[in-house]
């Protein structure tokens, strides 16, 4: 949502920039496959820009991963921030270390109206991971539909799970071109998570 409302706004996207941990190659924090992400980019027609990374050097491989981008005419960064005080103070400073400006275009919205918004805009998402210590784990691999957002509501677990309680990931909606179809394998277990194993990503025309 955080991307499809900077593009509303009239931001020029030219890359999406993902952290993968160097041990196993997923996605830092939300334990997604890395070709899921670089596929995600071109169904969007966006180029992903990728960086290997681990827990304890994290902030300084995101500063040199985002200034080997400031000789293409990169200003900002976009993120996806909602309420949280401390996402909002690390990337606002850690970006004007950088040089750029950090921008957050969900800042402050009801989440339970930023997640009808998602449905309603007809964007097609699937539940990769949740934390077991919060959601049923039944719901991974399972669609951001009604029934989901009715579950969240019963059980008073924030609408878009900004802390943590769920993760998704995007596979077609209003600035795809091409749809991701997701070949997929057991739930794993990590820790207190539940990640869902994508095997294969391919793309497909896009459902409107």
């Amino acid at each position: 949502m955080a991307l499809y409302e900077a593009l509303r706004q009239g931001h020029k996207v030219t890359h999406l920039v993902n952290f993968i941990s160097n041990d196993d190659k997923r996605v830092r924090f939300h334990g997604t496959n890395a070709d899921l992400i670089r596929q995600q980019g071109a169904a969007m027609g966006i180029q992903v820009a990728q960086y290997e990374t681990d827990w304890d050097g994290y902030e300084r491989d995101f500063k040199a991963g985002v200034r080997k981008l400031l000789p293409t005419g990169v200003k900002g960064m976009i993120f996806g921030d909602i309420y949280l005080d401390v996402h909002r103070e690390w990337v606002e400073r850690v970006c004007g270390e950088i040089g750029i400006e950090a921008l957050e275009p969900l800042w402050g919205r009801p989440t339970g109206e930023l997640l009808d918004q998602f449905i309603e805009l007809g964007f097609e998402a699937v539940v990769v991971g949740v934390n077991s210590r919060h959601m049923d784990e039944k719901w991974v691999g399972r669609f951001v539909d009604a029934s989901f957002r009715d579950y969240l509501k019963k059980n008073n677990i924030d609408p878009c799970g900004e802390n943590g309680e769920y993760h998704t990931v995007v596979i077609n909606g209003p600035i795809f071109t091409r749809r991701l179809s997701l070949s997929t394998g057991r739930v794993i277990s990590k820790n207190e998570y539940r990640l869902l194993d994508i095997r294969d990503v391919r793309q497909e025309a896009a459902i409107p």
